[in-house]
Formats: C-alpha cells, structure tokens, sequence
C-alpha cells in the first residue's frame, strides 16, 4: 500500500503563524475570484476587520452591513440566491474587497486519502480527459495538505480556479468527474473544494470535541493540543535528512557521493532484467524499499544526438535520479505519482548508443517506474520512440534501515480537521463526497463507529444534514484460492452499516480494482457511481443509484434464499455463461465453502452447497479481492459484498 509522504516540508510551518487583529477587512481563503457560492441556501460571509468596524458585504442587490466583534471577527448570512451568474460581491470596511467572476450554483466537497486525491493526469484515457476539460461553469478549489494542532481560522494559500485543460490536470479525477455529470445535468455552475490527504487515517479527519466522545481517543485532544508542532517538525526533519543521506552513503551504486552506477561503461552483463513498466514489488523484489538502479540503452542517428530530446519516464515511485551517459539530466523526490518530463540536452547526447539510467529511492509499499507503457518514451527530432519492455537492474541499498517514522497527519486525531476542514466551516454547500478507509483496514470494527461519528461531526460542524455520498473500497491485492476471513471485506461492511445514517449513499467499486495496485485508474466509474446517487437523493432524478444489497436471508431445506433491495428492474449475472460467483456458505461447523448460486427472482438469489445439508451463513465478495464477484442489477450496478452472520471478525477488539 502506498502511505502518505509524511515528510512535511518547510512551507508548512505557516501553520504555525500566530493570529493577529488585520488592520483591514480580510475574508477566509476560500473566498475568492471565480467562486462558486451554494444556491437556494442561505450565503455565509465572514472575516475579520478593526474591532467595531462597520462591514458592509453587497451581492446581487443585496446589502448587508455588520460591526466587527472585539477580537476582529464579524459574520453575515446574505439570502439564498438561484444558480446564475457572474456576480460581484463587494466587502467594505475601512477598505473595498471586490471578488469578481462570482456564480451560483452547487458546491461540494471533495473528500479522502489518495483515492481521493488521485489526480485526473493519471486515470485511464487521461490526454483525452483533460484535453475536454473545457467548463467555464465548473470551479475547482484545492485546500493543500496542512496540518493543525488547534482549529485553525484560515487557510495559508488557495483560491478558486476556472475549469481547463491547463488546470484540471492535478485536481481530484473522482472530485471532476463526478462534478463535470452534476454540471451536465443539472445544467447549473459546479464548484468543486477538494480537501485530501493521501495515507491518512479517519481519526485525523474528525474535530477535537467529536474524537473525545470514542472511548479510544478520550485523551487524544488533550495530547494533540499541548503538542509543539514546530519542535516536532524541526527534529523530524533533521533525523529525516540523516536516513536520507544515509541511503546514499549505504547504496553500492554511489563512492563518495559519485554516481558510480551511472558510468555508460560499467559492466551490467550479470544485472538482471525487469520488464518496465511495474512495480518492481510484482517483479522480482517482493517487500523491498530502498534503492535500485536502472539501465538501458537507446539509440540516436547524427543528425537526432545534434538537438535535445525529451524524456517521459511516467511517475517514479518515489524519487528519482536520471541519468545520460553518466550526465544527470533531471531528478525529483518524494512524488510518487508524478510523471517525470526531462530534457536531454544535446551537449550530453551522442550518435550510436546512448544509456539512460535511473537511480530510484522507494520509502514505503510499492517501488519503481510504474506508469502505462505509453508514458515510457523518448522524442528525438524524427520520431518518438518506446522505452518500455527489458531493462537491466540492481538493488543499491534495500530494507537494511527503514525509514525513521515522521510526523504527520496520523500522528495524532483531529491534525486535518482542524488544519484542512475547520478553516472553511461554515462555506455553504450542498454535499460530501468521500473516499477513504483503507488505512483503517485494520481496525474496520472501530471504524463501524468512527465513520458514522465524522458524518454527524462534520454535519454538526455546518449545522446542516447534507447528504454524505462514500466510496466502499475496491477490490485490492491477490485473490484467494479459499474462503478467509478479511480485515478489507470488514471495512467495507463498516462502510456499508453506515448506510443506516439517513441522507447517505454508497458507490460500489468491488469491480474496477487492481490486484497490484492500491490506486485503480478507472476513476471514470467511480464518479458516475457517485454522480448517480446525487442525482437521486439531491436533485430527485428517476434514476437507479445504487447496486443490489442484502436485505435479509431465508433457509428453505439444504439452501439460503437472499433478498436484495436496490435491485433496480432485476438482478442480472455479468458472465457470458450466466453463472453467478463469489459466494461462500458455511453450516453448523462455520467453515465456508465455494458455493453454487443461482438467480430465482427480480431480487432474490438462492445459494447453496451439495455437501451442506443444514447451512446456516452466507457470504459474498468476503475478501480484499474478491475478483470474481458479478451479481448485478440490470442497469449495471454491482452488488455489494455481505454476509448474514455476526460471527467474530479479524479486526473485533483492534485499536
């Protein structure tokens, strides 16, 4: 699994700015030129000014004058507005604040860990995604990773930008995708805040108050705040550049700092060969982080070696050296998904074979140059030619130090709230989505809580009961040969009892997984899935939202009958033979078995097992990658995984 970066990099110790009175009227961050503001919804404006300034704010007609509070602080609501515009609104005090270029419309937050935050630079058909980006309605706002030991008041930097093609490519895939169906549909602005952190934690995400109310983290708010964030940092990052440097003074490749590795004459005959693109975890180096060097040869006429070239390696996992006939020519650290561009200069270039070798640092999970074959390839003035297929490597340096733990978002509960959440509280809108779970795999019963308890926080935190739209996790690493127990197929059952919230809904993604990686690229489906529950349960669209999802059970003789809700116009079977799979049933012993299953009405599936007379569970899709599962609805919709026993889980009693 890819974890969050937990480096923290100079820029942000802003955090730990000290508030002071603003000696002119000042609004949060999050407003801005090109803002989208929530429609039919009362307008939330605030900031800060002199203590007793007047603040007039004026939008459309409307004219709302307030006096600021002693500590600097005023606020106003402005009335519900239709979708429209562009608008001016107008801040006055003892100066003007204008933000131009203002719409109406819907606004909602973008929300998770990496899946979330995946760009849409790196889904499936990516080029073409983003060169249609072309919405002038549709607004992106990105809070940047920023941690808070205290509810912080604002935001260090951000604003809100007009959907492009020269913009989209770094914002949330999920956030755009599902925002460019609502604007389609809806045929209203769109503004789109994105807010997440990739490798964290639920904890992080919920408010001091809320995370105390859990019996596991009673003191944790307490702890949190009496931290000395600039300290921590100051001192991680000191141990941090030490393990740093120290994988360059243990890595075989390097003598004093040279890059001997990178020499174009060096004997490589023995290294053996990958096949890059991949992660080299799935080819030949199970568990390794470290470092480990790769090489291969490219050719060059005369006339192509006169001029640079360029060089796409697709993102390096996670940072990089590259190196030209023992010339570096580009390197970047810790980005892990990231296409590395480079140019080669001409002056390093040579007629003949030219070696192209690339020094790569893996901290955590996956390692190695991972993109899509087409993003290996160099462009020469004639042609572009591929680099991907056999490439000679050796391992540097691997897993005889790991990396020092560093501060960061997980260290402690609430770090995001207050750092990335509580600065826009309460900016009017009309919903969450959310992605996030895996890192809390481990620990899906206490997450049956803590995932309930952030939706009624966050709610509590507006003042609202917006509709709360999640992701259950995709299928993820190798499948089972046999029926086992699951810490994933837990969590998404924690995902799925949190259907019981009122105004949610979940999209089910058990199908688009990849065994090998933790990030699928179809993040196409995903936004529809969650563009279909809005539809519904927002805008009151007649639309299917939702795959089938057990309903309850019957044992009628040697089979259990299930029934499903949300079966749409009927169940349906995804396989050219009409076989259901994905099924397991136990009885009396509650050891499961493989079971036959069949459909035997709109909404009912009967299961059973030749060799179990009297059986008394039912599971479906119970693994991290059940990558079998094809129990449908008819409008194409996956069923969620289930089981109809309470029996003890892997993850009962985990902290």
């Amino acid at each position: 699994m890819k974890l969050s970066k937990l480096y923290v990099p100079a820029a942000i110790l802003i955090i730990l700015l000290v508030e002071s009175l603003w000696s002119e009227v000042h609004l949060p961050r999050i407003f801005s030129d090109h803002m989208v503001l929530q429609r039919n919804h009362g307008i939330p404006v605030w900031g800060w000014a002199n203590p007793g300034e007047q603040v007039t704010v004026r939008l459309s007609g409307q004219e709302t004058t307030v006096t600021a509070e002693e500590d600097g602080t005023w606020d106003i609501a402005l009335d519900a507005m239709e979708a429209g515009g562009p608008h001016q609104m107008t801040v006055e005090g003892s100066n003007v604040v204008i933000f131009d270029d203002v719409m109406v419309g819907e606004v909602w937050i973008c929300s998770g860990q990496s899946n979330m935050e995946w760009p849409l630079s790196l889904v499936n058909n990516a080029e073409e995604e983003m060169a249609g980006a072309d919405y002038p309605n549709i607004r992106l706002f990105q809070v940047y990773n920023r941690i808070g030991v205290k509810p912080e008041a604002d935001l260090p930097d951000g604003a809100w930008a007009v959907c492009t093609p020269m913009t989209v490519p770094g914002f949330s895939a999920i956030g755009y995708l599902f925002g460019r169906e609502i604007h389609q549909t809806q045929n209203v602005p769109v503004g789109l805040i994105s807010m997440n952190w990739g490798g964290t934690d639920i904890e992080t995400w919920i408010s001091p108050a809320a995370i105390r109310t859990h019996p596991d983290f009673k003191n944790s708010g307490d702890e949190t705040e009496q931290l000395s964030v600039e300290q921590m940092l100051v001192k991680a990052d000191s141990v941090y550049k030490a393990w740093l440097e120290s994988l360059r003074t243990k890595d075989r490749g390097m003598e004093a700092g040279d890059p001997v590795w990178a020499d174009p004459h060096l004997n490589v005959g023995e290294w053996p060969v990958m096949s890059l693109p991949c992660l080299w975890e799935a080819d030949g180096l199970p568990g390794l982080d470290g470092v480990v060097w790769f090489r291969t040869t490219f050719e060059l006429t005369d006339s192509e070696a006169e001029t640079d070239i360029f060089l796409s390696l697709g993102p390096i996992d996670d940072s990089d050296e590259t190196f030209v006939n023992g010339k570096k020519v580009g390197e970047m650290w810790e980005k892990y998904n990231v296409p590395r561009k480079y140019t080669i200069p001409s002056k390093v270039l040579q007629s003949g074979p030219n070696t192209l070798v690339v020094r790569v640092e893996d901290y955590t999970g996956g390692g190695g140059l991972w993109g899509k074959p087409e993003q290996l390839f160099i462009r020469t003035s004639s042609e572009k030619r591929s680099l991907a297929g056999e490439w000679r490597y050796q391992v540097g340096y691997g897993n005889e130090m790991k990396r020092p733990a560093q501060p960061g978002p997980n260290s402690y509960p609430s770090l995001l709230f207050n750092g990335m959440v509580h600065p826009i509280i309460p900016y009017a809108m009309q919903g969450v989505i959310w992605y996030q779970g895996e890192n809390n795999a481990g620990r899906a019963y206490q997450y049956r809580v803590l995932f309930p308890l952030m939706i009624r926080d966050w709610r509590e935190q507006w003042n609202e009961d917006f509709p709360f739209l999640f992701v259950q996790l995709a299928n993820y690493m190798a499948p089972s040969d046999t029926p086992a127990g699951s810490d994933w197929a837990e969590l998404r059952e924690a995902q799925l009892m949190a259907l019981d919230e009122k105004n949610t809904a979940m999209a089910v993604t058990i199908d688009i997984g990849e065994a090998g990686d933790i990030h699928p690229r179809n993040k196409q489906d995903v936004g529809h899935r969650l563009a279909l529950a809005a539809r519904k349960i927002v805008y009151g669209e007649d639309v299917v939202y939702s795959g089938p999802v057990y309903e309850s059970m019957k044992t009628k003789k040697d089979a259990v009958q299930i029934q499903f809700k949300h079966a749409g116009s009927g169940l349906a079977v995804k396989d050219r033979y009409g076989y259901l799979k994905g099924f397991t049933i136990a009885g009396q012993d509650s050891v499961f078995h493989w079971a036959k299953a069949e459909i035997t009405g709109k909404d009912n599936v009967r299961v059973w097992h030749p060799d179990i007379k009297m059986p008394i569970s039912v599971r479906y899709g119970w693994a991290a990658n059940p990558h079998d599962v094809n129990l449908y609805n008819k409008e194409g919709l996956p069923a969620s995984p289930f089981r109809t026993d309470d029996w003890k889980g892997l993850t009962e009693g985990s902290k």
